[in-house]
């Protein structure tokens, strides 16, 4: 296709931060008035994906939306349902180049309250035409203790398990929702771009899921556009779109925004599904797209510099930590290398230092760690290779060494009440990590909870390495499960995480597809 002069520089004049200069739109007419307000519906842009908010903490927050076209997010917002005093704030560009999806950072909001925000997009044809506008809310943190309420899972629409509208959809976040949490944290493999969605699976009774299916999710995400169609695919969901325009996001990566058990500088070799066998090429369009898609604040207004791992001061009784266990680790190996070194690499030294000196700069009473892989499940990679930290019983080895640097330091610095969230595995749990049963007992007694699956395939229970010594206090699936169980048996999971401004009490627990409390446990803050 030729490009006219005015189409290349709409596609072309993107700044770091996705942001377009008024000068080059003016110079190529885009912000050209038309003759009058067109108000016929095909000619405003639309939102067809929603709107969402993340990355919450203090008092600000990002605004996430897509159009249909080239067009400038506008976002109205006020602590007023009715939208009186509203304040009306210009976002990003939505163009060709970001897959015209645009974000707005809002900052300085009033501590405390409910905030109602409205989206809409300016054309950038005819600046005097907006679109429809669409509806979201949030609540800001206190800066004074207050009584806090969230919920974590991960694992979303994999293993072929798409959206059914017969089903309801992905009614586990309508689910969440109705519970009105706080924010969510999604603790990994948002979309699974290495698993095509068909559009009918056989059940074994005999009856048959119906998926929703698009081009983009008929294969392996390769491209760009196919990685940027399984973000799509999941906002077309309206149990999600309820959810995103309610719930801020916390949100990490994982393997399955790229490929299964991905790594840096894996070459395919022996997975015929795809033509591109480079992951790092595969990693990076995969990355883009998450970005894209996600409400994530980007640093210094710049896609390529901005960091999955992150932290946010929520309120005086809670600081989180976002971990990303996949960019900077070593290749997936036996794992038992008796010293550290890059093979053994997991968070990374630059990372890992980084935590350290989040948690020993933290006065948050409780420290939560959102990690995108469980600490003492072993996850296997093939027939001799492991994924995450674990390897099997036994001392400390492999990346299990930075991971016992990371539990000694916290022990050395008398850091308390830190709490470990998760999913990955595809079933729910609770594991209690007892130096007094451990291999390596150099640490403080710490929680990891497990979430998951997000309509996706339910599997486990994976075997624990007792190295840190976890205990099982609670698993969700029944002994002997049969694997890649459907969304329709119920055997869906998230949690939740209550903190009594009170008491400073929290309360995790976990639920069911239906909201039902399978498991809660109250821990008492160390003083």
């Amino acid at each position: 296709m030729t490009l006219n002069r005015r189409q290349f520089l709409i596609n072309s004049a993107v700044t770091a931060g996705g942001i377009i200069t008024t000068d080059i739109l003016s110079q190529s007419g885009v912000f050209a008035q038309a003759p009058g307000i067109i108000t016929a519906e095909k000619m405003r842009p639309g939102i067809p994906y929603g709107v969402a908010c993340g990355d919450i903490s203090n008092n600000r927050i990002v605004i996430w939306s897509r159009s249909d076209r080239p067009a400038r997010l506008v976002v109205e917002y006020s602590p007023f349902e009715n939208f009186r005093r509203a304040r009306r704030v210009f976002g990003s560009y939505a163009l060709e180049a970001n897959d015209y999806t645009a974000r707005v950072n809002l900052e300085g909001l009033p501590a405390g309250q409910q905030i109602f925000y409205r989206v809409s997009f300016q054309d950038l044809g005819y600046t005097r035409v907006y679109s429809n506008t669409v509806k979201g809310t949030f609540r800001t943190p206190s800066p004074f203790p207050k009584d806090i309420f969230f919920a974590w899972s991960g694992d979303t629409a994999g293993q072929g398990w798409g959206i059914n509208p017969d089903f309801g959809g992905m009614k586990i976040y309508e689910t969440m929702r109705k519970l009105k949490p706080d924010f969510f944290i999604h603790s990994g493999d948002n979309i699974y771009a290495d698993n095509p969605i068909q559009s009918e699976v056989k059940l074994d009774d005999g009856s048959i899921w119906k998926n929703i299916t698009i081009p983009e999710k008929s294969k392996v995400a390769e491209t760009l556009a196919e990685f940027r169609g399984n973000y799509k695919y999941n906002l077309m969901d309206e149990n999600i779109k309820r959810f995103n325009a309610e719930v801020p996001l916390l949100v990490q990566w994982d393997d399955h925004e790229v490929t299964n058990n991905w790594y840096p500088s894996e070459v395919l070799l022996s997975d015929n599904r795809y033509t591109v066998k480079e992951v790092d090429i595969l990693a990076k369009r995969a990355r883009q797209a998450f970005l894209e898609y996600m409400p994530i604040r980007f640093q210094k207004n710049d896609l390529e510099k901005t960091k999955i791992y992150r932290s946010f001061q929520y309120s005086p009784l809670l600081d989180i930590f976002m971990l990303d266990e996949r960019t900077y680790r070593g290749i997936n190996s036996p794992n038992n290398q008796p010293v550290q070194s890059e093979e053994t690499k997991f968070l990374g030294s630059k990372q890992i230092q980084w935590i350290k000196n989040q948690l020993l700069q933290s006065n948050a009473t409780w420290k939560v760690i959102a990690s995108d892989m469980p600490l003492g499940l072993v996850v296997a990679d093939g027939s001799t290779d492991f994924e995450a930290w674990a390897n099997g019983d036994g001392i400390a080895l492999g990346r299990e060494l930075e991971l016992a640097d990371l539990l000694k330091f916290i022990k050395q610095n008398d850091i308390k009440n830190v709490v470990w969230l998760t999913a990955d595995v595809h079933y729910a749990a609770a594991h209690y990590y007892d130096p007094n049963k451990a291999q390596f007992q150099d640490f403080k007694p710490f929680w990891e909870f497990v979430a998951g699956p997000l309509n996706s395939g339910t599997f486990g229970p994976n075997k624990l390495d007792n190295t840190f010594g976890p205990q099982v206090k609670f698993i969700s699936i029944p002994e002997g499960m049969k694997a890649n169980r459907p969304p329709s048996d119920g055997l869906q999971f998230f949690g939740t995480v209550k903190i009594d401004a009170a008491t400073s009490v929290m309360t995790v627990a976990l639920y069911n597809q239906e909201g039902k409390v399978l498991y809660s446990i109250d821990l008492p803050p160390e003083v």
